[in-house]
């Protein structure tokens, strides 16, 4: 009984309770609406830099009482936005390539095609419809696809649409592709708006190794990366180059101490091509970039280097203007009270993450306010929490005299109990 009030003593002791005077750091929470109400702050790679791992220590006070908050990423359309359908009525119709396609859904916007082809310049031309047999069809537009892979530009088979709902559309294609090279037709989700990214780190020093450019950053722990975006000058107007990021722990610091590895296996790499197409082939304007990429998916308890090259082959280097490692944006958000100031704080690493029925329940509000963080200050206040370890923890050395002389007493009473011999006569 004595042992289980000891553990429960234990575990209570060891869940630290938030109070403003344990937190590093603060930031006020300006422009908050005066009549109060839903409110959102975007967080800046700082935050993430000087907080706990994963926020938990991240922790907001409106009129000096601790407030309910949940942090919202941006959503970037993902595998299941997409939805593939078969083609079918392929034939030709005046020398072109036709094909019919039933969307599933409604509210699509951009249509890929898959054809399997090479080296080829097309235009497609897509009409809409409520009837399957394409009575009253719309027209949505004339695009160009393409495949360059011999000039090393890859290809590009997607078609911006304009967001539609016509259950049934139709495509004509006007080049070197026959019918039975079209094999599916993709459609995504109409986003309303294109997910936002925050810049962690920018840097417009390239070094040169080789054929290659290389960008290097060393980001402090915890600070999340989810794409890598180059910013390439204005010529050349079209290239192609692969290109590779790498993630790895950064070297110790200059004091020696220790650097903790990521979690994850380093190093990790991801690899991908920066593409700009700009030019006019065949009389068809032909418009592709990719100038972002994954970043590597990795979480780091330690500093990170990354290191983000672009192999140039035998063309002259590419004049890189800047490179980015960007996060998805991220919001705190909160209920605003009439009147009143908020602060957002951290720092205290004893902390564990909140738990919040205002988290559990929480509703995107499209109408919320969108406040600012202001400048990050060292709180005015602060404090170290007091050592509360056991005596034992704090001072191990003192247990270990402790054993090491309890069992030499034990050793010296057994050998004092030991019978005198007697003498043999």
């Amino acid at each position: 009984m004595i042992a289980k009030l000891a553990a429960a003593l234990a575990l209570l002791t060891l869940a630290a309770t938030p109070s403003p005077e344990h937190f590093r750091y603060q930031r006020a929470v300006n422009h908050l609406p005066a009549a109060g109400g839903p409110s959102c702050a975007v967080l800046d790679s700082a935050v993430f830099a000087h907080a706990a791992a994963g926020l938990a220590d991240l922790r907001l006070y409106a009129s000096g009482q601790e407030t309910p908050y949940v942090v919202r990423a941006a959503t970037v359309p993902t595998g299941n936005t997409a939805l593939t359908v078969e083609p079918f009525n392929k034939g030709e119709r005046n020398g072109h390539t036709s094909f019919d396609a039933e969307m599933l859904r409604a509210g699509y916007s951009d249509v890929e095609l898959e054809i399997h082809a090479q080296d080829f310049i097309a235009t497609v031309t897509v009409w809409g419809s409520q009837e399957n047999d394409g009575k009253n069809a719309t027209r949505l537009g004339v695009y160009t696809v393409f495949d360059l892979t011999h000039q090393r530009l890859g290809r590009s088979m997607v078609l911006h649409l304009p967001r539609s709902d016509f259950p049934h559309l139709h495509f004509e294609v006007a080049g070197p592709i026959h019918p039975e090279q079209v094999t599916a037709v993709e459609m995504n989700w109409a986003a309303d708006a294109a997910p936002k990214y925050t810049a962690v780190a920018t840097t417009s020093a390239v070094a040169r190794d080789g054929k290659k450019s290389v960008v290097s950053f060393t980001l402090p722990a915890h600070v999340p990366v989810d794409r890598v975006r180059i910013v390439p000058g204005a010529q050349p107007a079209q290239f192609s180059r692969p290109v590779t990021v790498e993630v790895a722990p950064a070297a110790p610091s200059k004091t020696g101490e220790p650097v903790v590895a990521p979690i994850t296996v380093a190093p990790i790499q991801e690899a991908g091509s920066l593409i700009r197409v700009h030019t006019v082939e065949n009389g068809l304007k032909l418009d592709r970039e990719q100038l972002t990429l994954d970043a590597p998916q990795s979480y780091a308890v330690g500093p990170t280097r990354w290191t983000v090259t672009v192999d140039n082959g035998d063309d002259a280097p590419l004049p890189i203007v800047e490179v980015r490692l960007e996060m998805l944006e991220r919001r705190v958000c909160f209920e605003a009270v009439a009147g009143g100031q908020a602060t957002l704080v951290y720092g205290d690493p004893a902390l564990e993450t909140p738990s919040y029925d205002y988290a559990r329940l929480f509703v995107e509000n499209p109408q919320a306010a969108l406040a600012v963080l202001g400048p990050e200050q060292a709180n005015p206040m602060y404090k170290p929490r007091p050592d509360e370890r056991a005596f034992t923890e704090k001072h191990p050395l003192l247990l270990w005299v402790g054993l090491i002389a309890a069992v030499a007493a034990l050793g010296w009473i057994a050998f004092r109990s030991l019978p005198a011999a007697k003498p043999q006569p």
